[in-house]
């Protein structure tokens, strides 16, 4: 694969992103010589549009394409702003009524695109960027969203896991977070469903596809890539699905993946 990768999809948070939001020197400098190669960088994040542009600024990234919302929005940087190029919602109704009726006391973000959430009660400050505007249940559950978080930090993976099951939501895709995310997105959208069309857009070939990522919202987009690298820290379903693993978040094991392709 070496030398041949055309399109290198990165998750953010975990993967090019300490979680205390530090983004080190090697990994900018990485980003920065791969794209200076002539590679296609994109990140792919479950980050929201205005958490995401920071970050690619922080990056040197002012142009080129991001999936944002794990997939349900694709951007096009351009220069200190961007252009959306593409936006799936769906109908949040059935999924927050069913949800709500096992979890009655998560709060509830919905993507208010560009913008920031619209929210059934106040979120903690630093978790989901952009002006939050609080707004009744009725309202979240009635419009159509592109990506629906549900927060309920006594709530653990396992057990999300078991309430999606038993609730059964087939309309939308569903990805777990830390231990207090529910992230809840169009059904069939993912960082994979948005990264084939900027593949396909690119011209780039499928065999030239690399991605890095450690979450469970990463499954798909490492599957989809020709190389798909998980972070040392990911959990054991996301190493399983890649094709290789690199080191952790600590030991910026994003650095020699991106090296490799020089």
């Amino acid at each position: 694969m070496t030398g041949r990768a055309g399109l290198v999809a990165l998750d953010v948070d975990g993967t090019l992103l300490r979680y205390d939001g530090v983004l080190s020197p090697a990994v900018r400098a990485a980003v920065a010589d791969v794209r200076a190669a002539g590679l296609h960088v994109v990140l792919a994040t479950g980050r929201s549009v205005a958490a995401l542009v920071p970050v690619a600024h922080d990056l040197g990234l002012t142009s080129g394409y991001a999936v944002c919302s794990n997939g349900s929005i694709t951007i096009e940087l351009d220069g200190d702003g961007y252009r959306l190029v593409d936006v799936v919602r769906f109908d949040p109704g059935p999924a927050l009524r069913a949800l709500a009726a096992e979890l009655p006391d998560a709060i509830i973000a919905v993507e208010d695109v560009g913008v920031g959430f619209r929210v059934s009660a106040p979120f903690p400050a630093d978790e989901l960027a952009g002006v939050h505007t609080v707004v009744s249940f009725d309202e979240l559950a009635s419009q159509p969203a592109t990506r629906v978080v549900l927060r309920a930090p006594q709530t653990t993976p396992e057990e999300f896991h078991e309430i999606v099951h038993r609730v059964g939501l087939h309309e939308v895709t569903y990805a777990v977070g830390w231990s207090a995310w529910l992230d809840l997105t169009p059904g069939g959208v993912s960082k994979a469903s948005a990264l084939e069309q900027v593949r396909q857009h690119l011209g780039v070939e499928p065999f030239a596809t690399v991605a890095v990522g450690d979450g469970g919202n990463d499954l798909e987009m490492l599957r989809w890539a020709a190389r798909g690298v998980a972070m040392g820290h990911a959990a054991p379903a996301v190493r399983e699905a890649a094709d290789e693993v690199t080191g952790t978040i600590d030991d910026d094991g994003a650095v020699p993946v991106l090296r490799s392709l020089l």
